[in-house]
Formats: C-alpha cells, sequence, structure tokens
C-alpha cells in the first residue's frame, strides 16, 4: 500500500473535521443548558466552600462566552479542512501549507490549554484521585486532539510534500485547479 495522496487523510479529516467540532458544540450546547453545572464541575471545590447554586451574571456570561469560543473553532475547523480537501485536492503540498497554518496554532492551543488547566488547579493539581468529571473530560479529550496534532505534524499517515513529493511537480509548478464550481 501506498503513502497517502492527501495531507488530510480520511483519519485527520474525521478527527479534525468532525470529532472536533462535535466535541465543541456539545460542550457549547452543556453550557447553554446548565452554565451552573459547567461553571461548578471545571475543578473540585473545598470542602468548606462547597459550589454555588446561583452564579453572578458575569460568570453565567463568561462561561457561555468560553464554550461559544471552542465551538467556533471546532466549526471553522470543518469549514477550512473541508475547503482543503475539495478544492486543493489534486494539491496535497499546498494543502500541507495551509494545514500547518491551522495545526500550528491549534497544537500551540491544545498544549498551553492543558498547561493552564493543571496550573490553575494549584497543588490540587496532583490531587487527581478528586478531580472532578469535567477535568478528567477536559484533559482526556485534549489529549485526544493533541497526540493526532503531532502526529500529523510528524508527517505520520499522511502526504508530506518532503517526503513523497519526489517526481511530482513542485506546488508552485502545478496548474491551478479549473473547477470552480463552488
Amino acid at each position: 500500500m501506498g503513502r497517502p495522496a492527501s495531507a488530510i487523510p480520511d483519519f485527520y479529516y474525521a478527527l479534525f473535521a468532525f470529532y472536533e467540532p462535535a466535541l465543541t458544540l456539545l460542550g457549547f450546547i452543556g453550557a447553554l443548558h446548565d452554565p451552573v453545572t459547567t461553571h461548578n464541575t471545571q475543578a473540585p471545590w473545598p470542602v468548606d466552600s462547597p459550589a454555588p447554586d446561583v452564579l453572578p451574571k458575569a460568570s453565567v456570561v463568561t462561561v457561555i462566552q468560553l464554550a461559544h469560543v471552542c465551538a467556533l473553532m471546532g466549526i471553522v475547523n470543518f469549514f477550512v479542512l473541508t475547503a482543503i480537501r475539495k478544492h486543493l485536492a489534486l494539491q496535497p503540498a499546498l494543502q500541507e501549507k495551509i494545514m500547518k497554518s491551522l495545526m500550528i496554532p491549534l497544537l500551540i492551543g491544545d498544549g498551553l490549554h492543558l498547561y493552564v488547566t493543571l496550573w490553575a488547579l494549584g497543588e490540587e493539581r496532583w490531587d487527581v484521585v478528586n478531580w472532578s468529571p469535567m477535568l478528567w473530560t477536559t484533559i482526556v479529550l485534549g489529549t485526544s486532539l493533541m497526540i493526532p496534532r503531532i502526529m500529523w505534524h510528524l508527517g505520520i499517515w499522511r502526504y508530506v510534500d518532503a517526503r513523497d513529493g519526489k517526481g511530482r511537480e513542485s506546488s508552485s509548478a502545478s496548474p491551478a485547479i479549473t473547477n470552480e464550481k463552488n
């Protein structure tokens, strides 16, 4: 079996154009439906200070805004990846360049999201037995996206122009796609 001829083969497309947007949209819907639970389950609460039953309006707005930004990123992934696969299907080197522009900030974001989450927990970050289900979900799902992004950058299971482009015309010399129906 030969190497994939796309910088976005089905595995990465399914993961980043469907799995990630689904996660972010479900998180947004959950925050809209119950911002108090979304807020209160982000981290363990001290025994002597139980989680509030009612949040200040500013906290509700903040929770919903943050969930909206996450959902927006997932939707952007879907549309960008779909456009790249559709309109640049015959130009895998160009696919790779554009994907790298999307994947670098997302990989940095994955790493920083995990780091900031653990940093914000303070000394409780080591008390994993008392982590809330939401905190576990954040760590596990964040890692489930970060590891495949690292794999993409390493060229695993995808077209890599420097490795696979030997003998192909360079992307700058290849003719433009003439199919401009959409």
